[in-house]
């Protein structure tokens, strides 16, 4: 039995907006409170990965970078956490290793200590750089399980995954549910498992989607369950994670004691809640999404459910929204069963619709082709062959790493970005160039820029 302190992981400051409000939180709402959130005595603030990087750029105008440094100068005692898509960084291709490498190098010199790495397609050979470039650059490693349903996807399966992970020098390991599918006993079952199989810290990941990540998060603590990842309240609930307050409230005086004040957490939420008032105001969002259980049945997160509806409104054709929740598990199963996260979602979910509208695998994505040619890593089950077939022929998908297919890159990023203007790119500028190469050039132009005369009006 686990009787050591229950930990606590603040998601408000990354997944908790990303989830309810676009990612649009900006940093100036951030430092206001940043010392009172490093005196919580949380385990770690999830600040950084995930879409913030990309939103930082494209809508919010700051650099991602400078973003990290800001909250390190504030944050002394607290440990920052950050979430990488294995071989995917924050992009949505492979990279080369050099890119890899480099970037989370940089992540940790500007302030990570924790990083928390994924694949969406459980591939160990899609993690293998990152884990090792994050054990070299000094930061804790954290390997993720996602979570997902399917006939690949049993306790066995996930505990075999979970020892790849150790393997590789994980420090801890998430169970990473990002469509609130994790059941409270399949998530004790789960737990259970992995703490009688493993000896490293065992971090529970889930978001309110379906309703039931409250009752997972107490099922896996009384398995044995060593963090849990919880958003401050006004951040939580709908398709963020559970509120922080009740589980710091119900453990209190008990043998999990968090030891956190639950005073100090009602400071946030009052901080929090006046910027969350005031994004939904500036950016015209509506944060109060509601739980939508049908994703226990189609599997599908929510987020994507009204993505995927927007497009088939934009052809004209949501009359098929009903064929289209059909057609998201088929399509699913035919292309080896993927876990629906970034980019697989996005991949599968296309497929769908343009299924649905246009006829059956009658449009192909080259996403869809790279996804069966094995560009993407391994698919979980096997892809049926006749939809195979269908879509590459009698070609040969490759059954090597992805990313030994890729040269170094990093020494051509810094040659394109020199030959735009930029010949005195920082190394952080030259991998925003090559994770998000347009919007980081409109960036640089209108902050880096230094011609008084630009034809673009930079400065």
């Amino acid at each position: 039995m686990n009787n050591n302190p229950l930990k606590i992981m603040e998601t408000v400051l990354r997944d908790g907006h990303q989830s309810l409000a676009a990612t649009r939180m900006r940093t100036s709402d951030m430092i206001p409170i940043l010392r009172e959130m490093d005196n919580v005595g949380y385990h770690a603030l999830e600040v950084w990965g995930g879409a913030t990087f990309d939103a930082c750029l494209r809508f919010l105008d700051e650099d991602p970078w400078e973003r990290l440094r800001n909250i390190k100068k504030y944050v002394k005692k607290t440990p920052l956490q950050m979430l990488l898509r294995g071989q995917n960084i924050l992009g949505y291709n492979h990279y080369a290793d050099d890119v890899v490498r480099e970037f989370v190098f940089r992540s940790v010199d500007n302030g990570i200590d924790i990083i928390r790495v994924f694949d969406a397609l459980n591939d160990p050979r899609n993690l293998e750089c990152a884990m090792k470039a994050t054990k070299d650059a000094g930061a804790h490693a954290q390997g993720a399980l996602v979570y997902t349903i399917s006939p690949y996807h049993k306790t066995s399966d996930f505990v075999h995954f979970a020892q790849d992970l150790i393997d590789m020098g994980a420090d801890s390991i998430c169970i990473k549910d990002m469509a609130g599918l994790l059941s409270p006993y399949a998530a004790y079952d789960l737990v259970k498992t992995l703490k009688e199989k493993t000896s490293v810290p065992i971090e529970v990941h889930s978001h309110c989607t379906s309703a039931m990540a409250s009752m997972t998060y107490i099922k896996a603590i009384e398995a044995g369950a060593d963090i849990i990842d919880t958003a401050i309240s006004p951040f939580s609930g709908s398709t963020s994670q559970p509120a922080t307050e009740p589980f710091v409230y119900s453990f209190a005086g008990q043998p999990r004691d968090t030891g956190i004040d639950l005073e100090k957490l009602h400071t946030l939420a009052d901080y929090f809640r006046i910027v969350k008032s005031d994004l939904t105001t500036t950016f015209n969002l509506n944060t109060n999404i509601p739980v939508d259980p049908k994703v226990l049945t189609f599997q599908i997160p929510g987020g994507m459910l009204s993505n995927l509806l927007h497009q088939m409104k934009e052809q004209g054709a949501e009359n098929k929204y009903p064929e289209l929740l059909k057609e998201m598990p088929k399509v699913r199963a035919e292309l080896g069963y993927p876990p629906l996260v970034t980019p697989t979602s996005q991949i599968v979910g296309s497929m769908a619709v343009l299924n649905v509208t246009l006829g059956r695998y009658k449009m192909i994505s080259k996403e869809v082709k790279d996804l069966v040619r094995g560009k993407y890593g391994r698919t979980p089950g096997p892809i049926d062959p006749a939809i195979k077939k269908m879509i590459i022929g009698n070609e040969e998908p490759i059954n090597h790493r992805p990313a030994d297919d890729i040269p170094p890159q990093m020494e051509k990023m810094a040659q394109d970005l020199a030959a735009t203007g930029y010949p005195e790119a920082t190394t952080e500028d030259i991998l925003s160039y090559a994770l998000f190469p347009e919007i980081a050039l409109a960036y640089f132009g209108k902050h880096r820029c230094e011609n008084p005369i630009c034809p673009n009006n930079c400065k």
